[in-house]
């Protein structure tokens, strides 16, 4: 195992581009830490950069407690996992595996004994005969994968290495990958663009967005926390609804008015969010988690709850939730990152700009709302987030 510490790395290309700016992130020894964004926000080039396939422009880089800036990539004792699988199509899956130590002249019992414990633990046990025409996507997959293990690294580094199976295979592989990882205790750097990804399989997330970090932390603190629009509208799915509102004050408390809906705002979330106060009378962005909403009919706690009243555009009834869209009659949040949100989910909303915004509630399961129906939603504002609309950061202290 290997602590690997990048410290204000930088990467500037020769035409100018900035790929990556003042990377700062410690990886502990046997920690899974996963690196997402959209495309083109730096992620692979950091990866490639720990892997030495790419150089550094300014930064240091270490493995081991090593300053690896200038080791080629033989001598950084890394494994690494690419997005295509890469196997010999003559070999065998057994030779496969094995084709990196032979190459190093390993001892034969070493290699057959390193191999089996691969095959073995990646289910492979009865395949090692086969050619990879012969395999499935997952199984190739898993190949790729006992090719990075028999190496037994200090680090491992995947480089989205499920993005081209199914989502069926997609979902049973990362929950593989994430076992390996921790059967091994091998410190790792998951590459991916899948946020769901992400959040199932590190121990740690990093945020990137146009080279730069937005914020780094286990999976459930950037969903509850997040540091600012971007990260709140990257992270979870679906992502976090967004509106303008503006924060009232009166008689000590605070609201926030959303569209013809005006929300109070508990003692509890002011305290926690004392910056808030200072936004009385201004915009903000308001962010509400889909599950953060329910069908005020279902809701507990009687008609003294906040509420939204619209009329549900579509439903889409999934089993054991029911997710609502409705249009909330609050103007649409437009700055950099919405923007650059919308480019990266290929959507956009501007055509409800002048009349509202698009919103999305999770119902429970009991809830018969219906495409047309005009209904009330009860809004959880103890879960509610706030943002500055110009600069994007979290409102809290």
């Amino acid at each position: 195992m290997a602590e690997v510490v990048l410290d204000k790395i930088n990467k500037r290309y020769e035409n100018g581009f900035h790929a990556v700016r003042d990377l700062d992130i410690a990886i502990a020894d046997g920690e899974f830490l996963v690196l997402v964004g959209p495309s083109g926000c730096g992620k692979t080039t950091a990866l490639r950069m720990v892997a030495g396939l790419e150089d550094i422009t300014s930064g240091t880089m270490t493995i081991g407690g090593k300053v690896v800036n200038t080791l080629p990539p033989k001598d950084r004792d890394i494994a690494m996992v690419f997005q295509s699988y890469a196997l010999y199509p003559h070999m065998s899956v057994a030779d496969n595996i094995a084709y990196g130590l032979r190459i190093r002249r390993m001892d034969a019992a070493e290699i057959s004994r390193r191999v089996e414990r691969a095959a073995q633990m990646l289910e492979l046990g009865n395949l090692l005969d086969r050619k990879p025409k012969q395999l499935s996507g997952g199984q190739r997959q898993r190949v790729a994968m006992g090719r990075a293990i028999v190496r037994e690294p200090q680090v491992f580094l995947m480089d989205e290495p499920l993005s081209n199976l199914d989502a069926k295979l997609r979902v049973q592989m990362r929950a593989e990958i994430a076992q390996v990882q921790q059967d091994l205790n091998v410190t790792t750097i998951y590459v991916t663009h899948d946020q769901i990804e992400a959040m199932t399989m590190g121990d740690r997330v990093a945020v990137m967005k146009a080279g730069v970090l937005q914020q780094i932390g286990d999976p459930q603190h950037l969903y509850d926390h997040p540091d600012n629009i971007f990260v709140a509208g990257f992270i979870g799915s679906p992502p976090m609804n967004m509106a303008l509102g503006r924060v009232e004050a009166g008689n000590g408390d605070l609201a926030v008015r959303l569209g013809a809906a005006t929300l109070a705002l508990p003692g509890a979330v002011t305290a926690a969010r004392p910056a808030l106060a200072g936004y009385a009378g201004r915009d903000v962005a308001v962010g509400v988690r889909s599950e953060d909403m329910e069908d005020a009919r279902l809701a507990r706690g009687g008609d003294d709850l906040p509420r939204l009243r619209t009329t549900v555009t579509m439903t889409e009834a999934l089993g054991s939730e029911i997710v609502v869209h409705f249009v909330l009659d609050a103007p649409k949040v437009v700055t950099e990152d919405t923007k650059a949100l919308e480019k990266d989910a290929h959507s956009s909303d501007v055509a409800l700009h002048d009349r509202g915004t698009r919103f999305r509630a999770s119902f429970g399961p009991r809830s018969r709302v219906r495409n047309g129906d005009e209904i009330e939603v009860v809004v959880d504002t103890e879960r509610v987030h706030f943002f500055d609309p110009e600069s994007g950061a979290a409102i809290r202290s």
